[in-house]
């Protein structure tokens, strides 16, 4: 479990293709204080740590993650956004993020203000009831709150603490995000269609 607080960037390094799995090489100063076997989010989604050597850490995708969310697209050179899991006996800065994309988005506005930015994502209309004015979301593992939300749409804006610290100065019109929703909203939504 995660909180959508960034900690640290990491550099994709090398990328193998086993079958259709995906393995990712990932340098990051992170990298070194990690362990075999521990769940790291990798710009939102959860994947285990399986061998740390060199300031660099490894983790493989199965394809099942690869075609639900934007993995299939990081290349040599990617910046990711890194998150460990949180302390049980720590304050929750963010909100409740599993590392379970459910979705991607496309960005299909980026405005710069002074001293901010806003983003205007499109997503399938099919998980509107999901996405609520003043609510939470997850974009690439980042914990954001809505606005602007529309049947297809909602808008964030970002800080530059979170931009110059986080993925999304690379973000541009067209680019392909993770989002998870809210863990709330998804039991609310589920026990509402079994009534």
């Amino acid at each position: 479990m995660f909180t959508g607080i960034i900690e640290n960037l990491g550099l994709i390094e090398a990328i193998e293709t086993n079958g259709t799995n995906a393995t990712f090489w990932i340098l990051s100063s992170l990298s070194n204080e990690l362990k075999v076997d521990q769940s790291l989010s990798h710009n939102g989604v959860c994947l285990t740590v399986e061998e740390v050597k060199s300031g660099q850490h490894r983790v493989t995708a199965i394809e099942e993650t690869l075609r639900k969310t934007n993995l299939g697209s990081w290349k040599v050179g990617t910046l990711i956004n890194l998150e460990r899991c949180m302390l049980m006996n720590g304050r929750l800065d963010g909100h409740i993020v599993q590392g379970h994309v459910d979705a991607t988005a496309t960005c299909i506005k980026k405005i710069a203000l002074e001293g901010s930015w806003e983003y205007t994502f499109q997503f399938q209309e099919q998980f509107a009831s999901l996405v609520i004015e003043k609510g939470s979301i997850s974009v690439n593992g980042i914990s954001l709150t809505c606005f602007n939300v529309t049947d297809n749409s909602f808008t964030v804006a970002i800080i530059p603490y979170t931009f110059s610290h986080t993925n999304m100065k690379q973000l541009e019109e067209g680019s392909i995000i993770n989002m998870e929703f809210d863990i709330i909203g998804k039991y609310i939504q589920r026990m509402a269609q079994l009534k």
